[in-house]
């Protein structure tokens, strides 16, 4: 069992942060938030696969007039990505969001943070404050120290800016494209801070690399207890960010929400076209949100043996499958009505 770092919890919308609430999956819209169809149309797809948070790309005037609407029809909380414009922030609070991310240094005069420190005060909106290895201070940049050191010194630089506001609704990443870099950077502040903490590989990649980046990155703190909220971020469709965020979390036992998935590696004994008998499986069984064990295996010399914990499972034979349940076989049936067979089954029971 993962001992979680205790942290200071906070609402973004509904959704509890920090303290003993799960950690929380999010996204990012990749549409121009001035259209507003478009964007509702992917968070609402987003929503149907799990994401708690999503988050918006606020880079004009324009894109802060459409929060208005966008929130009003939307099913998740919403959180403001704003760089430079403190109007924006100010803006995108009147229209109802339920969250900012804004670096309080980089918008501009200290009378202009407090206008939008004291705003989200009054409207009960928690600021994240986001490190970026490749956007830090100059000054800070130019210290001989590690880049992690060097986000860590920058993340309590605007955290100190807020705290001087009497603002404490904080959350906090520090976020990398190289692995070790930020588990580092977030090892460091995790003793430092009380907030809770967002994490991800930044530029993570393509659709493999990146999950293989973050399954380890992520991993590794979240095995450590550390983090609240995560995002996979992927040169990829964001639907997959969450699909992927999900799994990081399942495989350390962190969220049960939806289908434990395995299937095993083929083989010399297999018989059946287990690479595509799994791949259809899995496809058809993201609709599911119990709990839910299931596996593909290759043959019934030992696969209903190694996979006797699931819940349902396939073991592949000559052009015909055995479908079992806790490690019992309760049916043959061939290859072409195997999947349709095996999904009914599932679903007749689960959905």
């Amino acid at each position: 069992m993962v001992q979680r770092r205790i942290s200071k919890q906070i609402k973004i919308g509904n959704v509890k942060i920090g303290g003993d609430a799960p950690i929380s999956v999010q996204s990012m819209t990749n549409t121009d938030t001035r259209d507003v169809k478009s964007t509702l149309k992917q968070i609402y797809n987003l929503a149907e696969n799990g994401c708690e948070i999503v988050r918006l790309a606020i880079l004009n005037p324009q894109a802060a007039d459409a929060v208005k609407e966008i929130k009003s029809k939307s099913p998740v909380p919403l959180v403001a990505d704003i760089h430079f414009d403190y109007r924006l922030a100010i803006k995108c609070i009147e229209n109802g969001i339920d969250a900012l991310r804004i670096n309080p240094g980089n918008i501009g005069k200290e009378e202009n943070i407090k206008k939008v420190v004291s705003l989200a005060k009054t409207n009960n909106i928690p600021i994240r404050i986001g490190i970026n290895a490749g956007s830090l201070e100059k000054d800070i940049e130019q210290m001989q120290i590690s880049l992690s050191e060097k986000m860590v010194m920058s993340a309590l630089r605007h955290i100190k800016i807020l705290e001087d506001n009497d603002f404490d609704k904080i959350k906090v990443s520090l976020k990398s494209s190289d692995v070790m870099t930020t588990v580092e950077a977030y090892r460091q502040i995790a003793g430092k801070i009380v907030y809770p903490l967002h994490l991800g590989i930044t530029e993570a990649g393509t659709y493999a690399g990146g999950i293989i980046k973050s399954a380890v990155g992520l991993g590794i703190l979240l095995a450590e207890g550390i983090g609240d909220t995560i995002r996979v971020s992927l040169t990829d469709s964001p639907v997959e960010e969450v699909k992927a965020g999900y799994m990081i979390l399942k495989a350390l036992g962190l969220r049960q929400k939806g289908v434990n998935f395995i299937s095993c590696p083929t083989c010399g004994r297999t018989q059946i076209d287990l690479i595509s008998l799994a791949k259809k499986v899995e496809n058809r069984l993201t609709n599911i949100d119990k709990p839910i064990t299931v596996a593909v295996m290759g043959c019934a010399v030992n696969g209903p043996g190694e996979a006797k914990h699931a819940d349902y499972g396939i073991a592949g034979g000559i052009k015909e499958g055995y479908i079992f349940k806790k490690g019992e076989i309760i049916k043959r049936v061939p290859e072409e009505n195997l999947v349709d067979e095996f999904i009914n089954l599932i679903q007749m029971e689960n959905v």
